[in-house]
């Protein structure tokens, strides 16, 4: 097969049967749609290139930056396409949270910025976070960027209702699978394959995998993040389900070593979601089914996520002192504190205030006398045992009290004496009135 321009060779990607041996289903032919191999190795290949090619020829003869607010795959395929037609790229995130895909766009010339959301960033007398106010600036006309807007743009959905669906369907010759499971990150995909496939063949399910609250899976949101996204709309699913990371890494380990398919974290969660929505359904079945998931992006771009995770899958011992290891009943059981409780707890006991959220949303707005430690460089700390005095009483805040609360029970682990999680976190703080200073 021969191209005039590796973006010709995006889409049309293999539709692969797994073994009836790997997933146990009697009823129902499970196939992956392998968007890991698009040139630029994933399913935003295809969105990417749709959302910007309309527009390259204006934005080449203005000298345009290519800018998206992405920290993953999105931006990697941009950063590829701006550095192919000698444009800058910026990538506007609030975390960066994957070093190799940080790595690799700064190889490809791209430019980062890291900017907090609202629920980082929370000041009463300002109604837009940064990352709204650069939204703002990017859709000015005139401004020298071209912003591909990837959460609101229909051309997104268009890159899979004309690409993606149609190859399902002509794979499975010319049918609608029975089922259809993605994992929705700017819903995307998800939203633009179900709606071909659903004008095509009514009756066909629609399953949504988002991640598990207070965990992190590339390129998924969780419940709540899943519906501050623009192309999500909960009437596309039939069902949404949540997957947590330590299933997603399950999954993905299947479909690295007893299928041959390298997917990462995210196919992994696809795969894993879909065999448990489907082995519900197998169990009531007489007839043959169909079912199709999507294989997002590729396991080498993961490395320092599944080491952290799973230590022993490189033949390292397991980190002791982790959030990653910590039980159901652990967390349950770790103090949370409401604002007012909170505010007299501090008046009296003076305990240490650690703020976990980013330095930028720390500067802007902090609870008073607050020290400031990102999460990820507090976990790293934890390594090496208590970071303070373990009578000292400690106060731990987050955006909303998931993460601190974690980390108070992983303190109660190590043998903290005194260690709470403000209920809520800084937002309820804020809603609260309680004061908020400024450095």
């Amino acid at each position: 097969m021969k191209y005039d321009s590796i973006l010709d060779a995006i889409g049309d990607t293999p539709l692969v049967r797994i073994e009836p041996t790997v997933h146990g289903l009697r009823h129902i032919d499970l196939y992956a749609k392998l968007e890991m191999l698009n040139p630029f190795g994933s399913v935003k290949d295809r969105p990417a290139w749709n959302m910007v090619r309309e527009d390259l020829p204006a934005a080449i003869e203005r000298g345009d930056a290519i800018v998206e607010l992405s920290s993953g795959n999105t931006a990697k395929a941009l950063a590829v396409i701006a550095a192919m037609h000698g444009l800058p790229f910026k990538s506007v995130t609030n975390r960066m949270r994957v070093p190799e895909i940080k790595d690799l766009l700064l190889l490809l010339g791209a430019q980062i910025e890291e900017l907090p959301g609202q629920t980082e960033c929370l000041d009463p007398t300002d109604t837009e976070d940064p990352l709204t106010r650069m939204y703002r600036m990017l859709t000015e006309e005139g401004n020298g960027y071209l912003h591909t807007d990837q959460y609101f743009n229909p051309r997104n959905l268009d890159a899979h209702r004309v690409g993606t669906a149609t190859e399902i369907i002509k794979d499975l010759d010319g049918r609608a699978p029975d089922v259809f499971i993605a994992c929705v990150g700017t819903a995307g995909s998800s939203s633009g394959v179900a709606g071909v496939l659903r004008e095509h063949d009514p009756a066909v399910s629609v399953v949504g995998l988002v991640a598990a609250k207070s965990d992190f899976i590339p390129g998924i949101r969780n419940i709540d993040e899943v519906n501050e996204v623009g192309l999500f709309d909960p009437e596309n699913y039939d069902t949404l389900d949540a997957v947590s990371a330590a299933e997603a890494i399950d999954g993905m380990l299947t479909l690295n070593r007893r299928c041959g398919i390298l997917g990462g974290p995210t196919a992994g969660a696809a795969y894993f979601g879909a065999l448990r929505h489907l082995s519900a359904l197998d169990a009531t079945l007489t007839e043959r089914r169909t079912a199709v998931f999507i294989v997002c992006d590729r396991v080498e771009s993961y490395m320092s996520y599944l080491r952290k995770r799973r230590p022993d899958l490189f033949k390292q011992p397991p980190r002791p002192n982790s959030v990653d290891t910590l039980t159901d009943a652990e967390i349950a059981a770790a103090v949370q504190v409401d604002v007012p409780e909170a505010r007299e707890w501090i008046e009296r006991e003076r305990p240490l205030v650690v703020d976990l959220r980013g330095g930028f949303a720390y500067t802007a707005l902090h609870i008073e006398n607050s020290i400031n430690m990102v999460d990820e460089l507090f976990d790293d700390l934890l390594r090496g045992g208590l970071p303070f005095g373990s009578a000292r009483p400690v106060l731990l805040v987050c955006p909303v009290g998931e993460k601190s609360v974690r980390y108070a029970a992983l303190l109660t682990r190590m043998g903290h004496r005194d260690a709470r999680s403000l209920r809520g976190g800084i937002v309820a703080w804020r809603d609260a009135g309680a004061p908020l200073v400024r450095d």
